[in-house]
């Protein structure tokens, strides 16, 4: 059993017995707060049909509820401050926030919001949401690995999570490029994200 479950089937064998709630698990649901400084959301594009840039977003702010007894209504939401983009180089991060790219004075942040969680066996789930860019929603599904639980030294009961998606970045909108001498544009319209998620647990 896992913190996302899988979709409910209905039991046609009256003596058929409910399997039982893993305690460990159960002891995780509540609300917890991504940790932001112990949190990373990155991209990667190819530039020029030959090499990867990366980037991350460094301000941002997300909930999760867990139900360990009943993964299925566990969620996710973030929020993401489109002027906190980072690759590394001040022009090209100015480049992206200009109305060429994110249009970030007019859409300052990127939302996700989750409407649906699986189990894939083992550590791995799958979450699918709505991800709002430049005022255009469209569903994004997100790999995850849960990576476990601990409490930190500070008492802090924490939950953790690796992910990963692939995006079209011209179905939000996305859809500056220019063309190289030599055939292909400068920018992919493929982009990989990546998120490495440290959240803690609500007090209660």
């Amino acid at each position: 059993m896992g913190l996302f479950g899988r979709k409910n089937t209905t039991v046609t064998i009256a003596a058929a017995a409910a399997p039982a709630v893993d305690p460990e698990l159960a002891a995780l649901t509540g609300d917890y707060a991504i940790d932001p400084s112990h949190s990373a959301l990155g991209f990667v594009a190819r530039h020029a049909m030959v090499t990867n840039v990366k980037g991350a977003f460094l301000d941002f702010t997300g909930s999760l509820h867990l139900d360990g007894t009943d993964p299925a209504r566990s969620t996710a939401s973030i929020d993401v401050k489109m002027d906190s983009i980072d690759t590394g180089s001040a022009d090209r991060d100015g480049h992206l926030k200009s109305a060429d790219f994110f249009k970030a004075e007019e859409f300052p942040t990127m939302t996700f919001r989750s409407t649906k969680a699986e189990a894939l066996g083992g550590p791995d789930y799958r979450i699918t949401g709505d991800l709002t860019i430049l005022g255009t929603t469209k569903p994004l599904t997100i790999d995850l690995e849960f990576n476990g639980s601990a409490k930190d030294p500070f008492g802090n009961e924490r939950v953790g999570f690796e992910g990963k998606a692939e995006i079209l970045r011209s179905e939000w909108g996305l859809t500056w490029n220019a063309a190289l001498e030599t055939g292909g544009v400068l920018v992919s319209d493929k982009i990989k994200l990546n998120f490495d998620i440290s959240a803690i647990k609500n007090a209660e």
